[in-house]
């Protein structure tokens, strides 16, 4: 079989890997991602091993990139993705690699710090010239002589004390200027008033432009102070109390003169720095697209370098320390490419001496490597979410492929919504390559993306079973003329005007010649979406049609085991389970179908009154008793029925005890000959490397069957092994019984998704198309519209998202618990690029 329908052979294996070409032998095996390596210094620190002095160089150089990633993201860029996937670099490449990115760090450390403190005395310089403007304001000298009387107006922009009486005080005025954080005012307001009792003059005033705050980066308004006072003591009070709330403190010129020639100079000081800024701008800029063309190669190459020494440090020295040896998980169908590859790092290395690769025996369960592709992926993920298969065993996944969606359809059966749902997964098929569905950061949406191919047939077969159903948004299409004919029945009888006016509804009677022509091309007949006893109809028919398609899926459920007993070369598992385990489903639950379709074929319309129950001849089967007023089906049924249930009942102690006696008899007898493998069931004895046969060299069947736990022959525990047995004897046969009645959501979900249509339909559209017939169409715009926001809302989505849960939970548990035991593990290869399987 493929690598779909059971999980490939892969062996363990040895790498002998040469010093001086290791490196590049790992680096070519990474780019083509086959071997999963086993860590062969498990109880060395990882500060102790090999390779420790590499790995740390290569994190010091990711902690390099991450400061010059942090730097372009500061500076509004954002790095790409590397355009291709480069090589892991040499010991030359690296060093170059280490260099160029730590002096690219340097100089982006420089000119940020340079750039940080140009801005930085820009913004004092603009600050002081603010400050000495606006005080200016206060303390500007008398107009001259000639010019008419200024007002005296209270207002803040008026000098604090009339220039004119300055030669009249004998105390000297000082004042103290500088900008404030606007949150800081009214505190610092405050406390100025009650620590200097009032001996100042206090003036705050808004600065006309923003500035940025150099200790959280916001853009502030800051505000400006002016504080004019007498003596020296209230001078160190407020400088202090400024200190304190981490005012800007300024020099203010007492001189008017003095003020002016200050704020002259600040123009130029301002002018030049802003040309040096610009150009250290225009520096950083030029060194940003170096770091932002060069980073995103650097980092991949790094990466794959740490991850080939992390490699390396998992491998051990041989006695002359000359060579490495690995242990690796490899599929054996990739052991040439595997040798290539090895064959290809020694010739790049410019080594002389090849290294080479050795299968190695094992009794360990191999991993499990299913192939897949954008196709398969989702259903085996479906299949993997339950339990990784265990090695070679029975894959459920391509059966998956047809069961999953056929049951889902059967529970979500409508033209329409199928309809919906196929044309949305096949927009994301059509666009699967863009990359904004493929980036997408919605978990939820990432989740549909990667399960299109799956929404995509549950949509076809949805539509398939709707016109089974004959549903359409819960209305019946004519595809085909009806087989039912009223006109004919309305010929044939005596109803009379007072008849017809007593009974609105009518039921058409098959029996009359000519009112039933035969059954429908395709399908459910239309007239049954108008006949009273509809839901009766279809609940007959969908419960009978879920028992049927129940069993079958569990039937070929067992079937499937079939697969695994032969693969494993445990011909004993055919006789002791695989055939009491059919005898037992088909004796009860086969008959049951066989019953549900001979009523089908023998009764007709004609003596459908009479017909029996199968219910309870079934019931009766179990009683062993017969019911006299429940017909029998044909002739004979009693006896036959009997000896059914004595055949399923005989069945259950072969099942109980039939593999526990013949493991206990195995073990008992000595010298026994295995006939029928190589490889023991009991006994772990690997094969040779050069031997062939039908399961892999390195795990014995027993390992397979219980998830590479299984212990030895001579410590074979009867005991374990009758429990084991009975455990599962006990689930399968009650299993039969309640996995049944599971099959049995089948109808019910059908009938509940009919009917929610229905409903949606009458209570919405059809309001729309009778009640408001005279407004026009324009009042089913807006019914329309809340006639699809529900139908996407309730039946396509919840509704939808029910029916595969459940659909979920029959796979898992209904079907797979018939042959599969899920207890493996994934093979992980050791990969630099995206897994190539999948």
């Amino acid at each position: 079989m493929g690598s779909l329908f059971r999980s490939e052979e892969v062996c363990l294996a040895q790498l002998f890997l040469q010093s001086a070409s290791a490196y590049n032998c790992i680096s070519e095996l990474g780019e083509r991602g086959l071997l999963e390596f086993r860590d062969l210094n498990p109880k060395v620190s990882p500060f102790q091993r090999r390779f420790v002095g590499e790995v740390r160089r290569c994190e010091e150089m990711e902690k390099t990139f991450t400061f010059l990633q942090q730097e372009l993201r500061s500076a509004g860029r954002v790095p790409g993705p590397c355009p291709e996937s480069p090589r892991a670099p040499v010991a030359r490449e690296a060093l170059r690699v280490q260099e160029q990115s730590e002096q690219l760090a340097q100089e982006l450390r420089e000119v940020s710090r340079n750039r940080a403190s140009l801005r930085g005395r820009l913004r004092d310089l603009r600050q002081y010239l603010h400050v000495l403007r606006e005080g200016q304001r206060f303390t500007s000298l008398p107009a001259p002589l000639g010019s008419p009387p200024r007002p005296r107006a209270l207002s803040e922009r008026e000098p604090i004390l009339d220039p004119s009486l300055h030669q009249h005080l004998e105390r000297k005025i000082n004042f103290v200027a500088g900008v404030i954080h606007p949150w800081r005012v009214t505190a610092f307001e405050r406390l100025l008033w009650r620590a200097c009792r009032g001996y100042l003059v206090a003036s705050f005033v808004e600065m006309p432009e923003p500035m940025e705050d150099p200790a959280s980066g916001e853009s502030i308004t800051w505000v400006i102070f002016l504080i004019s006072y007498w003596g020296e003591q209230i001078g160190q009070k407020i400088r202090k109390i400024s200190d304190c709330f981490h005012c800007q403190v300024y020099p203010y010129p007492e001189s008017e003169a003095s003020r002016t020639d200050t704020i002259t100079g600040l123009h130029g000081q301002i002018q030049d720095l802003s040309v040096v800024l610009e150009e250290t701008e225009q520096y950083l800029a030029q060194v940003l697209d170096k770091v932002a063309l060069a980073l995103p190669t650097w980092r991949v190459q790094v990466q794959k370098m740490k991850a080939i020494y992390l490699i390396l440090n998992q491998c051990s020295f041989d006695v002359t320390e000359k060579c490495l040896i690995a242990e690796v998980w490899c599929p054996v169908r990739d052991l040439t490419q595997v040798q290539d590859a090895l064959r290809q790092g020694s010739y790049q290395s410019g080594s002389s001496v090849e290294c080479f690769v050795q299968r190695v025996p094992t009794s360990e369960s191999p991993p499990t490597l299913i192939r897949t592709n954008k196709f398969t992926a989702g259903f085996q993920s479906i299949v993997d979410a339950y339990g990784v298969a265990s090695y070679q065993e029975v894959n459920p996944a391509p059966y998956a492929i047809i069961t999953f969606p056929f049951i889902f359809a059967i529970m979500f059966g409508d033209v329409g919504h199928g309809l919906l749902m196929f044309l949305f997964a096949l927009w994301m098929v059509l666009y699967e390559d863009s990359p904004r569905l493929r980036q997408g950061t919605n978990e939820i949406w990432l989740t549909f993306f990667e399960g299109r191919y799956l929404i995509l047939l549950m949509g076809a077969f949805s539509i398939y079973t709707g016109f089974i159903y004959n549903e359409c948004f819960s209305k019946a299409t004519t595809i085909f003329p009806s087989a039912w004919s009223v006109a004919t029945m309305a010929n044939h009888s005596s109803w009379s005007s007072a008849y017809l006016a007593t009974h609105p509804s009518l039921t058409l009677d098959p029996n009359v010649t000519g009112v039933f022509r035969g059954p429908y091309p395709f399908g459910i007949d239309p007239i049954w979406s108008l006949a009273t006893n509809h839901l009766n109809f279809l609940n007959s028919f969908k419960m009978k049609m879920s028992v049927v398609l129940g069993i079958v899926h569990m039937g070929f459920g067992v079937v499937l085991g079939v697969f695994n007993h032969v693969h494993f070369q445990q011909w004993h598992r055919l006789i002791l389970e695989f055939l009491p385990e059919m005898i037992f489903l088909l004796a009860l639950f086969g008959y049951l179908v066989f019953l549900i379709f001979y009523k089908w074929i023998k009764f007709s319309a004609a003596d459908s009154l009479v017909a029996p129950s199968i219910l309870i001849h079934f019931i009766d089967m179990f009683l062993f008793t017969s019911n006299a007023e429940n017909l029998p089906l044909y002739p004979g049924q009693v006896p036959v029925q009997t000896v059914l249930v004595v055949l399923a009942l005989a069945s259950v102690p072969v099942l109980l005890l039939g593999t526990p006696l013949y493991q206990w008899c195995r073990q008992r007898t000595p010298g026994t000959v295995r006939p029928e493998a190589p490889v023991s069931t009991g006994e772990q004895e690997p094969l040779l490397e050069g031997q062939e046969a039908g399961n892999s060299v390195n795990a014995t069947k027993e390992d397979v069957e219980s998830g590479g736990h299984s212990p030895d022959a001579k410590h074979l525990d009867f005991a374990e092994i009758f429990m084991h047995q009975a455990i599962h004897t006990i689930e399968y046969c009650l299993g039969c019984v309640s996995n049944t009645a599971s099959y049995l959501r089948l109808w019910a979900l059908s009938l509940a998704h009919a009917q929610l249509s229905e409903v949606l339909w009458t209570m919405v559209m059809r309001n729309g198309f009778v009640r408001l017939s005279y407004v026009g169409g324009v009042v089913l715009v807006p019914v329309f519209a809340a006639f699809a926001v529900l139908t996407v809302a309730i039946l396509l989505v919840m509704e939808g998202l029910s029916a595969f849960l459940h659909a979920l939970r029959l796979h898992w548990v209904e079907f797979q618990n018939k042959f599969y035991v899920g207890a493996g593990y994934k093979l992980c290869p050791f990969a630099f690029a995206p897994d190539t399987w999948e």
